[in-house]
């Protein structure tokens, strides 16, 4: 069962990736990993949001909604593997302040999502 509940929620999250990408492509933004790092920021944040609540209102959470949710679903959403991959092909292209700043941006960028959604769930909870 804890399969099925990662692979559900992994194929919702990988679903919203790529609604994502195809949404900052329709906006026509290319050259730059923007879909990656929009992604790494807005998983960070929801992974943030879903600890926070059910981290205050259930603190012995299910093993299931946790699989369902964090492990599945934000871990299908955000990619660090494409990151890695983003970085690399800005580096290969020789855009190295173009790697350098997607990579501290996404890092630093993410932390602070988490972070906020943390104080905000803390804070509405």
């Amino acid at each position: 069962m804890s399969y099925l509940l990662v692979g559900l929620g992994g194929a919702l999250g990988a679903m919203g990736r790529h609604g994502v990408g195809q949404l900052v492509m329709r906006f026509g933004f290319a050259g730059f990993p923007y879909a990656t790092m929009i992604v790494n920021v807005l998983g960070s944040f929801l992974i943030g949001v879903v600890v926070g609540y059910f981290a205050k209102t259930t603190p012995e959470w299910s093993h299931s909604a946790r699989l369902l949710l964090a492990t599945g679903f934000c871990g299908g959403f955000t990619t660090f593997s494409a990151f890695s991959l983003d970085a690399y092909a800005l580096y290969e292209r020789g855009q190295m302040g173009g790697a350098a700043g997607y990579v501290g941006l996404s890092v630093v960028l993410s932390i602070v999502a988490l972070f906020s959604a943390l104080a905000l769930m803390r804070g509405l909870i």
